[in-house]
């Protein structure tokens, strides 16, 4: 479901309470405001609210007017909010490897609309893929990593992200384990994809592996970075049946096509903010 151009978005969080959403939808009606969609969610273990509402904002409208109005009426419940203005195009960074297809899908859909992003630069730990940065007219940085020189290319990157003024991170096949000083540097904004293979096949050839055991599904998880190596908060996945005539090669081709879907996928949730972090979990709606 895509987002009307002209809408604003109204996200927010708080504890569970009677009258949360009837707090919100009142205002937007006394207030004018077009409801075009709206989703929300009650968590009961949490005890949690959250909801995303997509408006046409009334005649005169401004941010300062509008949480001048709101904020003294959800007061009581506690709530967070946000706003994101109509035609907001969240500064995305990717990082990238020497695997290109989950690169070439986000800048394909970036270049035709599908993703409603800007995209900055591009980072790699090799130079493979250089020329399709040039391409797409993108900056490219190179920046090798090894042993000896993470903390340092890492602090680089970092200062990268805040040069550009990046919103999201996106780790499209970046093979490099980030520090837990990094992962925290970027908490909530960096997107990561790997494999979903069942049962789970870690090291070399993991594709490899899966077809010796006569794997039977293949998949991909986009999940946010956090300090637990694959294991962050999971945004999207994809998975697809396979059977005995498949090689291993045409499982990575199966496996690649999943990943590049996923991360797109898990991309445009966040930056539709459709994504909201639920302690170790998360809820997307719509």
């Amino acid at each position: 479901m895509s987002t009307l151009p002209d809408a604003w978005i109204f996200t927010a969080s708080c504890p569970s309470r009677l009258g949360t959403v009837d707090v919100v939808t009142r205002f937007m009606a006394e207030s004018g405001h077009y409801v075009n969609e709206i989703h929300s969610f009650d968590d009961r273990v949490s005890k949690r609210f959250f909801i995303r509402i997509a408006f046409q904002a009334a005649a005169n409208f401004s941010r300062e007017g509008f949480s001048d109005r709101f904020t003294p009426r959800v007061a009581p419940f506690e709530m967070q909010w946000q706003l994101t203005p109509p035609g907001h195009r969240d500064r995305v960074a990717i990082l990238v490897s020497k695997f290109d297809h989950c690169l070439n899908d986000l800048l394909y859909r970036h270049r035709t609309g599908q993703l409603s992003i800007d995209v900055p630069l591009i980072i790699s730990n090799h130079p493979d893929l250089q020329p399709l940065a040039e391409w797409h007219n993108i900056p490219w940085y190179h920046l090798p990593v090894n042993a000896q020189n993470r903390p340092q290319q890492e602090a680089e990157i970092l200062a990268l992200v805040e040069k550009y003024r990046i919103d999201l991170v996106v780790l499209a096949r970046y093979m490099q384990v980030l520090s837990p000083a990094m992962c925290q540097r970027l908490d909530g904004r960096a997107i990561n994809i790997h494999h979903s293979l069942l049962p789970g096949f870690k090291g070399a050839k993991p594709y490899h592996q899966a077809w010796e055991k006569g794997v039977k599904m293949v998949g991909a998880t986009a999940h946010y970075v956090n300090n637990d190596l694959d294991e962050g908060p999971i945004i999207a996945q994809g998975i697809q049946s396979v059977d005995h005539a498949l090689y291993p090669q045409d499982l990575i081709s199966r496996g690649q096509d999943i990943e590049r879907i996923t991360l797109f996928n898990a991309v445009r949730y966040h930056v539709e903010k459709r994504v909201f972090l639920n302690g170790s979990r998360t809820v997307v709606l719509g």
